[in-house]
């Protein structure tokens, strides 16, 4: 029997929620209120209006709001056009959208 994602773990930081501190979690995190401090964690997506200032170490990272820390991901970064990201940035692979920003110090391997 084939193994389903159906069971996908997702956890929503929402509009007006700030958290601050040490965040860990599996499965896919949509951020779209505010994230401060570390974060570990497998499929993030920050939203339009999401923010995070944080070091961060993820699988995929998705960039629709802001990023400003430092930001390791292991597969994939991408930047939407709505994006804003900067910092330290390690990737293996990265896109940008016509639109999003790039800044910082940023190392593709």
């Amino acid at each position: 029997m084939a193994k389903s994602d159906s069971k996908k773990n997702i956890s929503i930081v929402d509009r007006g929620l700030t958290i601050e501190g040490s965040v860990s979690c599996n499965g896919q995190l949509i951020i779209k209120g505010a994230v401060k401090g570390t974060l570990k964690g497998d499929d993030v997506v920050i939203a339009e209006d999401g923010v995070m200032h944080a070091d961060a170490t993820v699988s995929v990272i998705t960039v629709g709001g802001h990023f400003d820390g430092t930001l390791k991901a292991m597969q994939k970064l991408v930047v939407l056009a709505t994006g804003h990201c900067q910092g330290k940035i390690v990737c293996n692979d990265l896109t940008v959208e016509p639109g999003g920003i790039l800044n910082g110090e940023i190392e593709c391997k």
